[in-house]
């Protein structure tokens, strides 16, 4: 039989049949049941794999490396999308059973409604996961236990055992620790002494967050940890809100972390990148891409400078403004609940983390174990990515060689090596001079550790929910409900939000690069040759996809409830953590709709970058002049007695 074209095809179903645990035979059938008879190749994702598979009279065979519980097979036929779901079940018919691919959002989508309504995290995420185990195991009366008791001896040993996990986990403990002992000491509040000289105001205190967030630019978990520790005792002072001081660490974190040229992201970026040029036979290099890329980077760079707009003008809107007028009228920085006992067991840790002896606050004491952190983290980069053959290679640039050494380099090991220096040195420094004995030293530690605790749970839960969502090939059936014939020139403002879908629904940035990357840049390119573009017009349009897969996935990031460097920016500021999502989520979304809607789509109909971040500045100024309120205290005051009256 002759190859017939599959998009003219009446293909309605991609039924599965089971031949044992790792071999398949697919069935195209019409919208009747009935065989399609084609022969030919098909573009068909399995398990989030595309493959070319090759049917004969309608039937196709495939096989996965190694067994698993469920398969997800996904196709675009002509302008409509194939996903479905097929659990491995001896006793169905075929050997498989079917389910629904829409099941697969509902373990992200409950965890962060439930989060959103009861501002209960932990018990949110740990429903999250029990209903995707439920679907996992089978959607029956036994898989309603079974899934239970899989959250623990699953998914949460799982996310125990992963060693990037426990680093992290490690890496958050000794921060906590190494906070814990130069507050005790006296170094927290010399330094808050010394920044007092330029944190006059709250308007002042907030800038220097902000300058300390673009300064520490090579990792955004470090980034989140040491600027919240850092300055939330300044900003306490200023009465400034912990929403607010939340938003400007989690808002200066990743999307520094996410266009500077030299940090722990490029490598990733760079490797996704490489591999779509090389398919593609794209001569331009990777690192060069990368950088015509950052011409369209308009959601972490507009976010930067709105949050500097939002600072200088003194003004803020929404749940943000409530906030920050609770702060400077009453002084309540944090969103206190006085019967509550949480709120006791917070005060008496804050107790713990006071002065021991307020008399010798001396600021050399914290600066020096946060140096440490800082400067180790970046030796640690730098030993762990070296390469000889990198630097001995005359035909690369220094900052290329530099990118490339931390791009391959152990961020993890390098953090924790930082971390344990930074704890070393604050200890050896606070018992040297005498401040606290060595066993009242280790009690510092100890208590800084537990306050990481309630922060390491939901980062566990959020992680094993990632994987859930793995399992149940989440971020594979979003992406395929984005699917179709589009023209090129919209393609950049459809993987934004697609993006940012994914990355809010499974709460990782990294996750959804690791997707889209691989997926849009090729259907980039065979689209824009199939619209008959040349290579000059198609590579501003690969640029922009390159730019704006990065830019939503932080988007998506900044507004999810699980996502972990969220939930660290939470724990490092002092902030409830549904009160900064929920403060920063109008922010997020006014940014993102701008760089997308007017700069994404103005540089999609080739108006010059630099035009169109004034364009998207102006506009964001514009918003923030219109709807914004001054949080000064007069106009706070005014605000109130207009309210009374």
């Amino acid at each position: 039989m002759a190859q017939e074209d599959s998009s003219e095809l009446a293909i309605e179903e991609l039924k599965l049949q089971a031949v044992n645990d790792t071999a398949f035979t697919l069935r195209a059938t019409n919208e009747s049941g009935n065989l399609v008879r084609y022969s030919g190749p098909l573009p068909v994702r399995i398990n989030g794999d595309l493959q070319e598979i090759s049917f004969t009279e309608g039937e196709a065979r495939f096989s996965i490396p190694q067994r698993a519980n469920l398969v997800q097979v996904s196709a675009n036929i002509g302008t409509h999308t194939i996903a479905r779901l097929y659990r491995l079940d001896a006793e169905a018919e075929h050997g498989v059973r079917h389910f629904p691919m829409w099941l697969s959002i509902l373990p992200p989508l409950i965890a962060i409604i439930l989060a959103l309504i009861f501002r209960e995290v932990l018990l949110s995420l740990f429903a999250g996961i029990w209903v995707g185990g439920f679907v996992i195991y089978g959607l029956s009366l036994k898989a309603f236990f079974t899934s239970l008791l899989a959250v623990a001896d699953t998914y949460l040993i799982g996310a125990l055992t992963d060693p990037d996990h426990i680093s992290v986990v490690i890496f958050s403990m000794l921060i906590g620790g190494m906070v814990a002992i130069i507050s005790r000491n006296g170094g927290m509040a010399g330094v808050v002494n010394k920044l007092s000289r330029y944190a006059r105001s709250a308007r002042s205190s907030q800038l220097v967050t902000w300058v300390l967030g673009i300064a520490i630019f090579f990792d955004d978990y470090a980034n989140s940890l040491i600027v919240g520790n850092t300055m939330r005792p300044v900003t306490d002072k200023h009465r400034v809100s912990r929403e607010k001081l939340a938003y400007i660490v989690d808002s200066t974190a990743a999307p520094v972390a996410a266009i500077a040229f030299v940090t722990t992201w490029i490598g990733a970026e760079l490797g996704y990148i490489k591999d779509a040029t090389v398919t593609l036979g794209i001569e331009e290099g990777a690192y060069s891409m990368f950088l015509n890329s950052l011409q369209y980077a308009y959601y972490p760079v507009l976010t930067l400078v709105f949050m500097l707009m939002l600072i200088w003008m003194n003004r803020d809107y929404g749940l943000m403004h409530k906030a920050e007028r609770r702060a400077r009228t009453t002084g309540a920085v944090s969103n206190h609940r006085p019967d509550s006992r949480s709120d006791a067991r917070q005060h008496l840790e804050m107790a713990e983390f006071e002065a021991i002896d307020p008399d010798r606050s001396r600021a050399f004491n914290a600066l020096i174990p946060v140096l440490v952190v800082v400067f180790g983290t970046v030796m640690g980069l730098l030993f762990t990515g070296y390469n000889p053959e990198t630097w001995a290679d005359t035909g690369i640039g220094f900052f290329r060689k530099l990118s490339m050494t931390i791009g391959d380099s152990n961020s993890y090991t390098a953090l924790i090596w930082a971390s344990l220096s930074g704890v070393v040195v604050a200890i050896a420094l606070t018992v040297s001079q005498r401040i606290m004995s060595i066993y009242e030293t280790m009690e510092s530690l100890v208590t800084g550790f537990k306050t990481m605790l309630p922060a390491m749970l939901i980062l566990v839960l959020a992680w094993s929910l990632a994987q859930v969502t793995k399992e149940l090939y989440t971020a594979e059936y979003l992406t395929s409900l984005f699917s179709g014939n589009v023209s090129p020139r919209w393609l950049p403002e459809i993987t934004f939000f697609l993006a940012g879908i994914i990355a809010f629904s499974t709460g990782s940035s990294w996750g959804t690069m690791a997707i889209l990357y691989p997926l849009m840049l090729p259907a980039t390119w065979y689209v824009s040759q199939q619209h008959g573009m040349s290579v000059e017009e198609t590579m501003p349009i690969m640029y922009n996809v390159i730019s704006v897969v990065l830019a939503g996935a932080v988007f998506g990031d900044h507004c999810s409830p699980i996502s972990d460097t969220t939930i660290l920016s939470s724990l490092a500021s002092g902030c409830n953590h549904i009160d900064h999502v929920k403060t920063q989520l109008p922010y997020a979304i006014t940014v993102a709709l701008v760089a997308n809607l007017v700069c994404t789509s103005l540089s999609s109909w080739g108006v010059h970058w630099f035009l169109v971040y004034l364009i998207g500045i102006a506009v964001l100024w514009g918003i923030i002049k219109l709807i914004g309120k001054k949080n000064e205290p007069e106009s706070i005051r005014a605000e109130a007695v207009a309210e009374l009256t």
